[in-house]
């Protein structure tokens, strides 16, 4: 049934043909639903306290589970323009942190940019950074500047071994990502006492739900210190989300349903409660506002009567904003919850 649906004249399936997958699914009731006998529905923003912007799909890797769909031939990047629409906005209210994505966004000409400006305005920055762009020549200066303006990092490493992180991001990423953290902790970054955050997020390598967060972080810490000296500072566990390339492999490898049937049958009210679209606000590269960045991958822009561009900002308009929901959002509610900052609950 699903795999009909895929477009299947591109590698990847088209937000329309995801959303139309997630609908007809069988074992999948209407997440509204869900929601409705938790006495969560409709979903509202409970204010904004991360200002979230993806600066592009532009990435040096190509990993099997990204839900942006990023990689080295993307076209999609930030303009300096949107950019200043960005920092514009952020000045119009207290929202305390910028968190900043891709992609790979430092490849963004304007990512540095962006950091100076949000800090010169007082905000904490958050850069989701995939380590190993931290090695490419051009950006050998990238920790340095990353350290001077006190950015914490938020670090992917799907494992603490090579051959799941590498089935996941290509072959050699495990050993050039240590290398990164490796890079990261002689400057700071992930030392007890520098003020340098340093966090890491792990998502699983198939089709199945994260571990406890606080169990598979110390089996982190205790193997990175171990075998490589690598120290941070937090572990995040997040669920792969069914869209995008995970999608498209959850229905060629037969698991789709089996792992929406996980997901459903998961669902977690406190979670639900605590999902982090209630307080971020998403901003597409082209200036597009989301309720969350996987809206934002899945074409689902702010709705309910609330502006849709950056460049129409009026802060008191997204504070209690009606949320725009879909079967997807059963990945951020399953067990103790996802989010960009890990398990809710």
């Amino acid at each position: 049934m699903a795999l009909s649906l895929l477009a299947r004249s591109n590698p990847l399936a088209s937000a329309e043909a995801q959303l139309r997958i997630l609908a007809d699914t069988p074992s999948c009731p209407p997440f509204e639903s869900r929601l409705d006998a938790a006495g969560l529905f409709p979903l509202h923003a409970t204010g904004i306290t991360v200002f979230q912007v993806n600066v592009g799909k532009l990435c040096n890797q190509t990993c099997r589970h990204c839900h942006v769909d990023a990689g080295p031939d993307r076209k999609e990047v930030m303009s300096r323009e949107t950019t200043e629409l960005c920092i514009k906005a952020l000045a119009q209210t207290d929202i305390p942190t910028l968190d900043i994505t891709g992609g790979a966004p430092e490849l963004n000409p304007h990512f540095r940019w962006l950091v100076e400006q949000a800090r010169d305005l007082g905000r904490h920055v958050m850069d989701r950074c995939n380590l190993t762009v931290l090695l490419i020549p051009s950006q050998s200066d990238l920790a340095e500047f990353l350290a001077r303006h006190r950015v914490e990092i938020i670090a992917s490493l799907p494992y603490y071994r090579p051959s799941q992180t590498d089935a996941q991001r290509g072959d050699g990423v495990f050993e050039k990502s240590i290398q990164a953290l490796q890079l990261l902790n002689r400057i700071g970054y992930g030392v007890e006492g520098s003020g340098l955050s340093l966090n890491l997020v792990h998502n699983p390598v198939g089709a199945f739900l994260p571990p406890k967060q606080e169990a598979i972080e110390a089996q982190f810490r205790r193997e990175l210190k171990r075998s490589h000296g690598v120290v941070f500072n937090h572990l995040y566990t997040i669920t792969n989300m069914p869209i995008s390339r995970f999608l498209e492999f959850l229905v060629e490898s037969g698991n789709y349903e089996g792992y929406m049937e996980r997901l459903v049958n998961a669902f977690n009210p406190t979670a639900a409660s605590g999902v982090m679209c209630r307080y971020t606000l998403s901003v597409g590269w082209d200036g597009t506002l989301y309720d969350c960045d996987f809206n934002q991958m899945l074409d689902l822009p702010i709705n309910h009567g609330a502006p849709q561009h950056i460049r129409d900002f009026d802060p008191a308009q997204f504070q209690t904003r009606r949320i725009v929901t879909g079967n997807h959002c059963y990945g951020c509610t399953a067990g103790a919850g996802s989010s960009c900052g890990g398990a809710v609950t």
